[in-house]
């Protein structure tokens, strides 16, 4: 059965490459920072399992010491610059669009398909991890056709990705190790804690009133964390599960799908979600750091209202 373990190895990997990239860019300061630091976040893929709990917090200190003290520089493209990408941006048109829209569409066929796949009886794709699979399996075809399309070689891609990183630095690990701080805030009983406060706070009987503790609870912790997968274990296991699902009868599918669109809300909203928010705005040059945000709330206000709305609607 096909699971996550070939995922892992892939990404293990790519980030293994692209450390080995970074220590080979003479043009980066600080290059053996950024190698480390991928070098270890690679390990977290290809060994995370043989490392242990104990192994993995002193790999995750190392980062944070890292990227903290030392600092993560910013290399210089090997394959191409700002002239050569304009040149062939103006030579592929709108043609640069089909890969990229190849991964969202072929994780959604491999997502539906996966799981009915059955061999000797078995199921050939672990159904608990079909979504995750069906990405990999969409990144790697992507790459092929982009390969096809626009001729570009493998160690182009993975420079570029390498560039890409270096702009993002630290930032583009928050949406991961955010998640696994609302795990860990789960396992302290945080979402219990939450329960207990709204149950205080809202009327017993309720639904509209829980619903809405929910999705704006999702919003506000969202914003308060910067990610909406920490917010979700914390919010679902205090309010989604013990009141909407047990209580009231809802749809867990439908409460989990509109609060994370609810928590997303939040992440419109926040300087907290840095990858999204600010990282944006160092690479444009914007003088305003939270331009972006103050052109998206208005939208996160009028989505979250829909969303509890929505979720009022079909929950139940």
């Amino acid at each position: 059965m096909i699971g996550l373990g070939p995922v892992y190895l892939l990404a293990g990997l790519v980030f293994g490459a692209i450390a080995f990239l970074s220590a080979l860019d003479r043009a980066n300061p600080k290059r053996w920072a950024n190698a480390a630091f991928w070098g270890l976040f690679a390990t977290s893929f290809l060994a995370g399992d043989y490392l242990g709990d104990l192994g993995n917090g002193v790999l995750v200190i190392s980062m944070v010491v890292i990227a903290g003290i030392v600092g993560l520089g910013q290399g210089r493209a090997r394959n191409s610059n700002i002239e050569m990408r304009k040149s062939l941006a103006q030579r592929h048109g709108n043609k640069l669009f089909v890969a990229a829209l190849a991964i969202p569409t072929i994780t959604l066929i491999g997502a539906l398909t996966f799981p009915r796949i059955v061999i000797g009886g078995t199921q050939l794709f672990d159904p608990a991890q079909t979504t995750l699979v069906a990405f990999a399996c969409s990144v790697i075809l992507a790459m092929a056709l982009a390969r096809l399309m626009l001729g570009e070689r493998l160690p182009a891609a993975l420079d570029e990705g390498r560039q890409l990183l270096d702009l993002l630095s630290w930032a583009a690990l928050l949406p991961q190790m955010l998640a696994a701080l609302g795990a860990v805030f789960a396992l302290a009983g945080l979402g219990t804690a939450v329960g207990d406060l709204v149950a205080q706070a809202i009327p017993a009987d309720s639904r509209f009133a829980t619903v809405a503790a929910y999705t704006f609870g999702m919003a506000i912790f969202t914003a308060m964390m910067g990610n909406a997968f920490a917010a979700f274990p914390v919010m679902t296991a205090g309010i989604g599960l013990p009141l909407i699902v047990m209580k009231f009868g809802g749809d867990p599918v439908v409460m989990a799908a509109i609060g994370m669109l609810s928590g997303f809300c939040g992440t419109l909203a926040t300087p907290m979600a840095a990858n999204f928010n600010l990282v944006p705005i160092a690479l444009l040059g914007i003088q305003d750091r939270y331009a972006i945000i103050k052109a998206q709330i208005p939208t996160a206000i009028l989505l979250l209202m829909t969303n509890t709305v929505l979720m009022y609607v079909f929950v139940f």
